[in-house]
């Protein structure tokens, strides 16, 4: 249905119209109680614990129209840890000498990170930035690496904030219409995955490896289709965990394990992506 009628009308039109008469009524004591509030424009009312149905469609629905109205069809998604510092930079998180001088060798992959993304974004160039548009959580760390390296190229790249109580506030490099903030995990998830042709996992903590058990997850099951799922620095995600030990468990299936691939460089993660889709 053709949301503009024959005669110019819009339900927006309609919608601000009606807010501002709402607004122009006379200051008394009936129009300043809660109740006289239009229920989508009453804040108490739309945050109360029984509007949660309404409030995870609203989260799911505004970025799925922005997206679609900038015509990006596709994205690679960049996960990893927020902690890591750029080359140079300091290990802001490090808790003692050994997380600092670990975070500090790790700053390699925020390289890594925007040297790949920069690729990514290139190769979207050539669908005007529809397709193969980089997707990170929008932090520090290894998600501005990925921003920053779209934005090196001058291409459009998105960000999914969350609100947290730490570590989480936009990074400079999100373009600002493609930036995103979420209250719900799970549909901040959704939209991660949703679009993606390919996710490549840098080191990180428990929110980078919820987010690659999920990825992991959805495939196996058939869920989503199978994409490409790159780890960057094999030697960190062999001893953070041993796929081949839970298949000789039965844990998951032989071959399982093919799901993932490794690679140490952004060249060498974008051969696995375009040979994967013969580009």
């Amino acid at each position: 249905m053709n949301p503009t009628e024959p005669n110019g009308w819009t339900p927006l039109a309609h919608s601000n119209e009606d807010l501002e008469r709402a607004r122009a009524v006379p200051n008394t004591p009936q129009t300043r109680a809660p109740s006289y509030r239009l229920a989508w424009n009453d804040e108490d009312f739309l945050t109360k614990r029984e509007l949660r149905a309404v409030r995870l469609q609203l989260e799911l629905m505004k970025p799925e129209m922005m997206l679609a109205e900038r015509g990006i069809r596709s994205t690679v998604v960049l996960f990893g840890g927020a902690r890591i510092p750029e080359p140079g930079g300091e290990a802001w998180a490090a808790k003692n000498e050994t997380q600092k001088k670990n975070l500090l060798e790790n700053s390699k992959y925020y390289e890594e990170a925007r040297q790949f993304a920069r690729l990514c974004s290139e190769h979207s160039a050539a669908s005007y930035h529809r397709e193969f548009v980089v997707v990170t959580g929008g932090g520090p760390g290894v998600m501005e690496a990925g921003n920053r390296g779209a934005a090196d190229v001058g291409a459009p790249s998105i960000g999914l904030n969350i609100v947290l109580p730490h570590e989480q506030a936009p990074n400079l490099y999100v373009t600002p219409e493609l930036c995103f903030n979420f209250h719900y995990f799970a549909i901040r998830k959704m939209h991660f995955i949703m679009r993606a042709k390919a996710v490549a996992v840098f080191p990180g903590g428990f929110g980078t490896m919820d987010e690659l058990f999920e990825t992991l997850t959805l495939i196996q099951s058939g869920r989503m289709e199978r994409v490409p799922v790159i780890l960057f620095g094999k030697s960190f995600w062999e001893r953070a965990f041993d796929l081949d030990f839970f298949a000789e468990q039965g844990t998951i299936s032989p071959g399982d394990q093919s799901i993932i691939e490794y690679a140490d460089t952004a060249d060498a993660a974008w051969d696995i992506i375009a040979k994967f889709y013969r580009l």
